[in-house]
């Protein structure tokens, strides 16, 4: 008994008479209050250094309606209507299907998985990470050209699974409700149209290694990604709930859907403006047989039942994609400004002059931020530490800056 009247807390030192509780450990003791102030601390640091969200897989799934989808998709993607629409319907009916009480002669409903087509630039990755932010659902975007065959340098399809797994802090049945994000796509696509006589182990081998995945079946994961070997402990997952967006340019399909639906009208009836549009925007006649075609195999398109695509930018676009969005390119440069305590202001004249020179290089909306980049440099480089306050930008000197930077030196095919 003598020695439980030295008990004290370790941390602060209090005696067993002047705290509540006193937890024992191997050769320590903790108080509740330093507990309370542990707690706080971790809370704080967790908070400062952006934490994965967590994800409680006993909480129900709480999705809005297609069309809130679509508004919360307008703030911060511009146009692609389309692929909007085809998103939000497919994520709810997603959710959905899972929340759905099914009986057992009910109705089973299979799932739907997405594949985007657009040229680079166009809002792809964007459109993935923005339905990311709004769903309470673990979200991983990965890169489909490090995928190899089984048995090659490279990483197996299954690593996919341990990026969900680890933004959802390894909570399987959270993970198994999840939505993965397959970028690059195209880049897996068979070299001919012909199944190959020879190994092609980052192609036709990985679309091979993905079928019963997309499809759904139980996967073993190695927890910490990379290759797989007999003596490492896996973690089972079973796929059938997971939603499969994939996404990739696919540089070239436009050729064979031309070569399909044969634009080349002759004739004196024929519309020729309607003619001209439909050549400038060709993926939105893209099918299953043009993707085929391009070397994604027929098993693999199977799997990936919703085929959406998204439009090329046109001029009145990339305007509003300077300054509309709630992270507009214009908004994030005034913000850096702002960090100095200067004042951006730009003339309407210049963000003309930046969307003619997008459309010139052909590089999507990432053209913007290297046209804003080579014009703004010297200002970013010189202003910050003077006494200047404000900074206006007109028309002479967004093209003085522009012809001196090395962009502006290259020339266009």
């Amino acid at each position: 008994m003598a020695k439980q009247t030295h008990l004290h807390c370790s941390f602060c030192g209090r005696s067993r008479a002047e705290v509540k509780i006193l937890i024992a450990g191997q050769e320590a003791h903790i108080c509740e209050n330093c507990i309370e102030h542990a707690q706080e601390i971790i809370a704080q640091e967790l908070k400062d250094n952006n934490t994965p969200q967590t994800f409680n897989s006993n909480n129900k799934i709480a999705v809005k309606k297609p069309t809130e989808i679509k508004k919360f998709l307008d703030e911060y993607v511009i146009g692609q209507d389309e692929a909007k629409k085809v998103l939000s319907v497919a994520v709810y009916n997603h959710y959905k299907r899972i929340t759905q009480k099914t009986q057992p002669d009910d109705i089973e409903i299979d799932k739907s998985n997405i594949i985007m087509i657009g040229e680079t630039g166009t809002g792809k990755t964007l459109l993935a990470k923005t339905i990311a932010k709004m769903l309470n659902v673990p979200f991983a975007i990965v890169d489909a050209t490090v995928f190899t065959e089984a048995g090659y340098v490279g990483e197996d399809v299954e690593s996919m699974l341990t990026r969900l797994l680890q933004n959802c802090n390894y909570d399987v049945n959270a993970a198994e409700k999840g939505i993965v994000y397959v970028d690059e796509i195209d880049k897996i696509a068979r070299k001919g149209d012909n199944p190959s006589i020879t190994r092609d182990v980052s192609g036709e081998g990985v679309q091979q290694g993905l079928l019963k995945m997309l499809e759904g079946t139980e996967v073993l994961v190695p927890p910490q990604g990379g290759r797989k070997h007999p003596e490492q402990k896996m973690i089972k997952i079973d796929t059938k709930n997971i939603l499969f967006i994939c996404g990739g340019a696919f540089d070239g399909i436009d050729k064979i859907i031309a070569r399909r639906i044969n634009t080349n009208a002759i004739g004196f009836n024929v519309d020729k403006l309607d003619q001209e549009q439909k050549k400038n925007n060709l993926l939105q006649f893209v099918s299953a047989q043009d993707l085929k075609s391009f070397g994604l195999i027929p098993e693999l398109l199977g799997r990936l039942p919703v085929v959406t695509h998204l439009d090329p930018l046109d001029k009145a676009t990339l305007r509003n994609i300077l300054t509309e969005p709630k992270n507009a390119l214009v908004k994030q440069y005034k913000r850096l400004f702002e960090l100095e305590n200067i004042t951006l202001t730009i003339d309407d004249e210049v963000y003309d002059f930046m969307v003619e020179k997008a459309l010139e290089y052909k590089l999507g909306a990432r053209a913007l931020r290297s046209i804003c980049e080579s014009i703004l440099t010297d200002a970013m480089f010189e202003l910050p530490g003077s006494k200047q306050k404000e900074f206006h930008m007109d028309l002479a000197y967004a093209k003085q800056m522009f012809s001196k930077s090395k962009l502006g030196m290259l020339k266009v095919a």
